[in-house]
């Protein structure tokens, strides 16, 4: 367990305040609120270690950086605004229900992840 810093702790309390999946580059501006000299690299390697004892766990969608959120969450998926690049959650999962697969079909895991519009963004676009 790496020692307690005021800079691992301002990261670890921008994920608990947090309601999405936040990038590296997002981390540090939301963190640098608290510690305004934190580094990128300080972010990284913290962010390394929080997902190595369990805190966190990496979000991977396809063709894009990953993104980080709180471990222990219930399943989930994604959506991406691909005007911001930001992430968020969508609760409820259709896919696991019985009938969703063809016949026979036994279902081991599932990603799914939705492309569009976040609200603040469509607004802006008139």
């Amino acid at each position: 367990m790496e020692r307690s810093t005021r800079q691992r702790r301002a990261i670890q309390a921008v994920f608990l305040e947090a309601d999405r999946p936040l990038s590296p580059r997002e981390v540090l501006a939301l963190a640098r609120r608290r510690v305004p000299s934190l580094g990128l690299a300080t972010v990284y390697r913290t962010l390394k270690g929080l997902v190595e004892e369990g805190f966190l766990t990496p979000v991977a969608l396809p063709g894009e950086p990953p993104r980080y959120e709180r471990a222990g969450r219930e399943h989930h998926h994604h959506f991406l605004c691909r005007h911001c690049g930001r992430v968020y959650e969508l609760w409820g999962c259709d896919l696991a229900m019985e009938g969703a697969l063809p016949p026979g079909f036994q279902a081991e895991a599932h990603e799914v992840t939705v492309y569009g519009r976040c609200p603040e963004c469509y607004s802006q676009a008139g």
